[in-house]
């Protein structure tokens, strides 16, 4: 094993948890039932990464066994770093019965016209969807396996989910893409976040989407000792109308695990309070960002209670303000789902919220 590959095995392991370790090296296959047996997985880690290194220095193994271990690992935790979802547009008449080993062929023959050297490796998952790693290198390097970029399309859809690319190799990647998946075009489906899942679900429509319009009034279901009847009464009318119009706007199943979502304000300043600022020839622009582990749920409870949520604005003077979340809940808000979108355009153009294509950053 030369010095490149022993540093990616060594960065692995140390990313690899040390609970999953003894399973991911069961999956990757290429280690024999002695030297399985052979490993402590009580040791510290430093430890156990000079016992595989030593095994896989006996085996011989190269750069390619080291990188099916970590495709291996990635596959079985996604939720790593940030993702970027694409839509493929304009499909020809043959985009849906291109086949995985057509794909195969045909994504590497591109790919490689586009740049030499590159590295590509191709896995379909057991949910259908294909595992592309990518290394990158230049006329002047060779591929670069400790800043792999990954892809995960679901054949036969026009939505690509895509990691660690940066702006010189996306025009890249975006050709042999539209190609190999037979289509013409392909566009930033302005939706992005740390969990794969949750933008999949997302953008494809893999949650639950029915919106009931009658719920039991909360407080009804609750048993709690009555202080008021009047007060409760009147209470609890406007709670379950908040209830039901935050449930109609968002539903009421699991919602997928977005963590941000983003507005930018490109618009004209209003208040005739301030002649400085309406006057400005300059549009007025702002930034928007909500933020949270689990955004959709945290606005449907704001909504849902009245409650407050926290956001965070930059403008040309800076500053950061807060906001009441309000039934009936905005389409700015509720065009998250139907959209399938967690960043946002607004200006003077239009009666709706408009998109801009963002650039991925690495």
């Amino acid at each position: 094993m030369d010095d490149s590959t022993k540093r990616l095995l060594q960065r692995l392991i140390r990313r690899i948890p040390a609970q999953t370790l003894r399973t991911t090296l069961e999956k990757w296959g290429r280690l024999t039932a002695a030297q399985q047996r052979s490993m402590d997985f009580t040791q510290p880690k430093w430890a156990l990464s000079e016992k595989l290194l030593a095994i896989c220095e006996e085996n011989g193994f190269t750069a390619k066994h080291i990188t099916e271990l970590e495709m291996t690992n990635v596959i079985d935790n996604p939720n790593q770093g940030m993702w970027y979802a694409f839509q493929l547009m304009d499909p020809e008449d043959d985009a849906n019965s291109i086949e995985l080993t057509q794909f195969k062929e045909q994504f590497k023959s591109h790919l490689r016209e586009l740049v030499r050297p590159v590295s590509i490796k191709i896995k379909k998952h057991t949910d259908e969807a294909v595992w592309i790693r990518i290394a990158w290198g230049d006329s002047f390097s060779r591929p670069n396996h400790l800043k792999p970029t990954y892809v995960v399309h679901y054949l036969q859809t026009p939505y690509v989910f895509v990691t660690s690319l940066t702006s010189k190799q996306k025009p890249l990647l975006s050709q042999a893409l539209v190609l190999s998946a037979r289509h013409r075009a392909i566009k930033d489906a302005n939706l992005s976040g740390r969990k794969l899942t949750a933008i999949r679900d997302l953008l494809m429509r893999k949650y639950q989407q029915a919106f009931p319009t009658m719920y039991p009034s909360p407080l009804g279901e609750r048993n709690q000792v009555v202080s008021n009847p009047h007060i409760e009464k009147e209470q609890a009318e406007p709670a379950a109308n908040r209830l039901q119009m935050a449930c109609e706007a968002f539903g009421d199943g699991t919602l997928p695990q977005l963590q941000t979502v983003v507005y930018k304000l490109e618009t004209k300043f209003r208040d005739h309070t301030n002649k400085t600022m309406t006057e400005r020839e300059e549009p007025f622009n702002c930034v928007v960002k909500f933020a949270s582990t689990n955004l959709l749920e945290s606005l449907r409870h704001c909504a849902s209670s009245g409650g407050h949520m926290r956001t965070l604005s930059w403008t040309s003077h800076g500053g950061c303000t807060g906001g009441i979340a309000s039934t009936p809940v905005t389409p700015l808000l509720s065009s998250i789902l139907q959209k399938g979108r967690n960043y946002f355009v607004i200006t003077d153009n239009g009666s709706g919220p408009s998109t801009q294509t963002r650039q991925p950053q690495t």
